[in-house]
């Protein structure tokens, strides 16, 4: 069975990190398990942790109570879930469900806003990662209201 620092290791999300970090932030991480239709969290909800996909496929979720539950994308092995345990006040936006059984590694969020507070070195590593991954999803929903939205050719 592998450790959580070589599940890191192999994370994209992590590249580039040298092997103390990795360790320091593997302290506030464990494996998880989803099956088909479980949520990982739900808009409104406390946001305490986010989620490396290791393999499996997770739906962003927004409910509109005219329109009913409208996937925002779909994120896969590899990809990153949730950063609102980074940004107060810590409630997540979105709700997040598994497509397919997902493994993925779960991060306390409080746990890693700790260390990042005592170590500034860590917490900016980690927030240039989590704004990437902000600026990729912004970007990609830009294009796909462009697609819905913009006059035709």
């Amino acid at each position: 069975m592998r450790t959580i620092t070589g599940l890191l290791d192999d994370s994209p999300f992590f590249h580039g990190l040298p092997a103390p970090v990795i360790a320091q932030v593997a302290g506030c991480a464990q494996t998880a398990r989803f099956e088909r239709g479980d949520m990982l969290f739900q808009a409104g909800q406390p946001a305490d942790t986010f989620y490396v996909i290791r393999h499996g496929r997770v739906a962003v979720e927004l409910h509109n109570p005219s329109r009913g539950t409208i996937t925002l994308d779909t994120l896969h092995d590899g990809e990153v879930v949730g950063w609102s345990w980074l940004i107060p006040p810590y409630r997540w936006m979105f709700g997040a469900r598994a497509v397919e059984s997902t493994s993925a590694v779960a991060f306390d969020g409080a746990c890693l806003r700790g260390k990042c507070d005592t170590d500034p070195a860590l917490g900016y590593a980690l927030m240039q990662r989590v704004s990437q991954v902000m600026y990729e999803r912004l970007q990609a929903s830009r294009v796909q209201l462009l697609d819905m939205y913009g006059a035709p050719t």
